[in-house]
């Protein structure tokens, strides 16, 4: 009889909370949000878009416009599976959290203490441009586990840096995770393979494989079903195809990449990788709403939340990079040499009008998938799309407008 009563509650709440959110959709704010990104598709702007958002509680709203496939008209739908890149790197950092609660390391370690091929890096002292011709040094201070969560490793990509972008090792020379260091660690903030490196500590303190860690101690207490690395084969129809803007410069239409990604990644990294849904990020993103528990589930202590939203990375800020390569635009998203980092994380220190309150987290990743967790305000969003150039004028259009629309939302429900 309890038992009984105990699901007829839990059934309650089911259509209770998907009766409000089916209210907060067919309100006037959420009929904006619907013209609005349904626009951005019929303008082909961008070819499929599916968004959510959430308050602490519940989803306050849901919608999938476009197609999956460019190539195919294949309709894009709300549980459509999006290869989500460096949204992968909030994760990550969530598992390193968990490890840092239990005592397994220390936010200031050295990280060679535990990854020995981080030992003795070498900095740019010098890169000629011109010849490639280039001049190594000894870091100052080794790069702490601090560093590697907060992008101020001294590591980079060759797309947010023409060094790495050009630079040639010599014969015998072999760098960990992408290269040199372009500076010392802790000098300043520069966007690279830095989740990498959290990644593989994740791995060799847990003793687990990186997807194993996942989805024991993340995604199945946050029922965040739809989220792997390695998506199944009874899931592939509903990947959305790999796309990107024609050209060499990736400036025309958009098509189908050749060849579409795989549906197994041999060798997951914490920077990238995953596939997952709207609503299974978007319980990720109410987790943390909520200091680190979701539907009796405790994923972080409280403090921990508190501590990866605040600025870890003291007066050095985070600069809106030039990009180096056509798969991404300049990282105008950025409000430049103001906004922070915190423990995986952007933090905002703007207000802009309409939009998310200073202090909020996001970041996104390279297929133009974005997030954003204003824990002022007690809302999150989601967006997903799935082509490059990453940051794209288009596409950050349509994040744009879908935020203001989630605001009005909010707004309303209260």
């Amino acid at each position: 009889m309890n038992r009984k009563i105990v699901g007829i509650g839990v059934g309650m709440a089911i259509m209770l909370a998907a009766s409000t959110a089916m209210r907060a959709q067919n309100s006037p704010a959420g009929a904006g949000i619907d013209v609005a990104l349904r626009g951005a598709v019929e303008r082909k702007d961008v070819p499929g878009v599916v968004a959510l958002v959430t308050d602490r509680r519940r989803v306050l709203y849901q919608g999938a416009f476009g197609v999956a496939d460019i190539s195919t008209g294949r309709v894009l739908a709300a549980d459509a599976l999006f290869r989500i890149a460096s949204m992968t790197k909030p994760i990550t950092s969530t598992a390193a959290m968990q490890l840092v609660e239990q005592g397994r390391f220390a936010l200031d370690d050295p990280v060679e203490k535990y990854l020995p091929e981080f030992a003795n890096l070498k900095v740019f002292d010098s890169f000629d441009a011109t010849s490639g011709a280039y001049r190594l040094r000894p870091v100052s201070r080794p790069p702490t586990v601090r560093h590697i969560l907060t992008h101020t490793s001294g590591l980079g990509y060759p797309f947010t840096s023409a060094i790495l972008r050009d630079f040639k090792p010599q014969p015998g020379e072999n760098y960990p995770f992408g290269g040199p260091l372009l500076f010392d660690p802790g000098e300043r903030w520069h966007y690279g393979t830095s989740t990498d490196v959290v990644g593989k500590l994740v791995e060799k303190v847990s003793g687990q494989k990186l997807e194993d860690y996942f989805r024991q101690h993340i995604f199945v207490p946050l029922q965040m079903a739809d989220t792997s690395y390695n998506v199944p084969q009874e899931k592939a129809s509903r990947l959305v195809a790999g796309q990107q803007r024609a050209g060499e410069r990736m400036d025309g239409a958009i098509v189908v990449q050749t060849p579409q990604p795989d549906l197994t990644i041999p060798e997951p990294i914490g920077g990238g990788g995953l596939a997952s849904t709207a609503n299974d990020y978007g319980r990720f993103t109410r987790m943390l709403l909520n200091g680190g528990e979701l539907d009796g589930a405790r994923v972080l202590k409280a403090e921990t939340v508190a501590l990866m939203g605040q600025n870890n990375i003291g007066a050095v800020s985070v600069p809106a990079l030039k990009s180096a390569l056509p798969r991404s635009a300049d990282f105008t998203f950025i409000a430049d040499g103001r906004d922070k980092w915190g423990l995986g994380f952007l933090i905002t220190t703007d207000q802009v009008p309409g939009k998310r309150s200073p202090g909020s987290l996001s970041w996104g990743g390279i297929n133009n998938t974005y997030f954003w967790i204003d824990p002022s305000r007690g809302i999150a969003g989601v967006i997903l799309m799935q082509y490059l150039p990453f940051a794209d004028a288009k596409a950050l259009a349509v994040y744009d407008v879908f935020e203001r629309g989630a605001y009005q939302l909010a707004s309303a429900e209260r």
